[in-house]
């Protein structure tokens, strides 16, 4: 009996230490939910990581513990930086922003849709929807780009086919990020992809990422349904009762850039997937799925800014110095983008050395049916992201949680991260916060909030479909 005496503080001083390592997940969340921002969330969270590590150390609560944390705080930015990967992740975050800017400016995707128009692929309703469905293919590089494009391009000839403008804004936020997840060559795959390099996966990241495509349930279900709407011309819900009063105008926004040649579009693009693939095959000695993500990456993108550069030269409507303010007017651009990205590298190599993920791991095994945890990722996801409005800061903070149990547990990383992937852009779409809803909605020329209300109900459908997918799958695979 003393000895069991003996052992209760020692136990319940485990216990204690278990929960203190789920007190950064806690903060990040916490915050998000309070004051929508993924910044503090990501920054705060690594703080009290940082703090926690401190402690662990057997620093204790000296005076010196908030100074002493916060230096371990900067430390631990500065130390993901000398990371060989991470570093071409940063840099390449700046940089496409660049090569998104000399592709708008240059005028040459203006160009490129009115050269599909001329050709007459949109000469009813039901082709002019199909023609902005397919500009995401060409317009994949970058969510919000396809956006833009889309609208820009499209929107006269839904007022042409009296089509509202509520219907053109669904059409293209719901086919900007799904097919962005989906087709995974541009900033999103690698940004995944740098968050995935961290960890030690029983296949190589790349696979775990191209095997997620299949299973990223809510991106495929929301595409299909689009598809529908666009070949059946059918609406339901309040986006039908906007179709019915097409004859009211709204308010429009011109964000136009003069045509030139598609081919100041086109070559660059196709350098930047060509030589990827390329670089891929390079770096893999000629296996794709072994190739560096992160070096294939960095090199596609300087090379493809370099022909989009190469060509404005050449135009002689563009002087060096004036390309170059382009450039930067790009790159700082994504700015808030590339601070996410290093904080979220900094809060995951604190979590690692914390063991949040082992810890949370644990308790889910004791806790939770193993099949159910792709939805309930799903879920959290969804959370995050509808109240943040953003989908890259819910990967920042779920993937540390969500891959460190596909080792301790043995689920399949493909269908785990999915299921991350998918709650954040499900709570993207249904977030009237989100970056990508308003610049969907001022590209179509339509309210935001009418935008949000007519694009939820078929958001909320291809969720429920996908929460099932997950559940299902989960008794499957797990």
């Amino acid at each position: 009996m003393a000895e069991i005496i003996q052992q209760i503080p020692h136990k319940t001083e485990n216990i204690l230490a278990n929960w203190l390592t789920l007190l950064p997940a806690i903060v990040a969340i916490a915050v998000v939910l309070w004051r929508k921002e993924v910044i503090l969330a990501l920054l705060l969270s690594l703080c009290t990581a940082e703090l926690l590590i401190f402690m662990q150390q057997g620093q204790g609560f000296g005076a010196g513990l908030l100074l002493d944390g916060s230096i371990q705080t900067l430390e631990r930015i500065v130390a993901v930086t000398a990371d060989d990967g991470n570093a071409r992740i940063l840099m390449f975050s700046l940089l496409v922003g660049g090569l998104l800017a000399y592709l708008r400016l240059s005028g040459g995707v203006t160009a490129t849709v009115d050269f599909l128009v001329r050709k007459g692929i949109a000469r009813t309703g039901r082709q002019a929807g199909l023609l902005t469905f397919g500009i995401s293919f060409f317009t994949f590089i970058e969510s919000n780009l396809s956006s833009l494009t889309k609208g820009i391009s499209t929107r006269g000839l839904f007022d042409k086919f009296q089509m509202s403008r509520a219907r053109l804004a669904y059409i293209i936020d719901s086919t900007s990020s799904p097919i962005c997840i989906i087709i995974l060559l541009n900033g999103w795959g690698a940004y995944v992809l740098g968050l995935l390099s961290t960890y030690e996966l029983p296949v190589p990241a790349i696979s775990v990422l191209l095997g997620s495509i299949p299973l990223n349930f809510y991106a495929l279900f929301t595409l299909a349904v689009v598809l529908y709407t666009i070949i059946s011309g059918k609406v339901y819900g309040p986006l039908k009762r906007v179709e019915q009063r097409t004859s009211e105008q709204l308010p429009q926004t011109e964000i136009e850039t003069p045509a030139s040649h598609p081919a100041f579009m086109l070559l660059p693009l196709l350098t930047l997937v060509g030589s990827m693939i390329g670089f891929m095959f390079l770096t893999g000695n000629g296996e794709l799925v072994q190739g560096s993500g992160s070096r294939s990456v960095l090199y596609a993108t300087v090379l493809a800014c370099l022909v989009a550069y190469g060509m404005m030269i050449i135009s002689r409507r563009f002087q060096h110095q004036q390309l170059v303010d382009i450039g930067f007017k790009g790159m700082s651009e994504l700015l808030p983008v590339v601070t996410i990205v290093l904080l979220s590298m900094a809060l995951g190599s604190s979590l690692k050395v914390l063991g949040t993920g082992t810890v949370i791991a644990g308790m889910v095994d004791q806790n939770i049916p193993h099949f159910l945890i792709p939805a309930l990722l799903f879920l959290a996801g969804s959370l995050m992201s509808v109240t943040t409005g953003t989908s890259w800061g819910t990967f920042a903070i779920l993937i540390p949680i969500g891959i460190p149990m596909v080792t301790l547990l043995n689920l399949p990383p493909q269908l785990v991260l999915a299921a991350i992937l998918s709650g954040g852009i499900f709570g993207d779409h249904c977030s009237p916060i989100s970056d990508s809803t308003a610049v969907s909605s001022v590209a179509a020329g339509c309210d935001l909030l009418e935008h949000v209300k007519t694009q939820l109900p078929y958001a909320l459908f291809c969720g429920a479909l996908a929460l099932s997918a997950f559940a299902i799958s989960g008794w499957l695979m797990i």
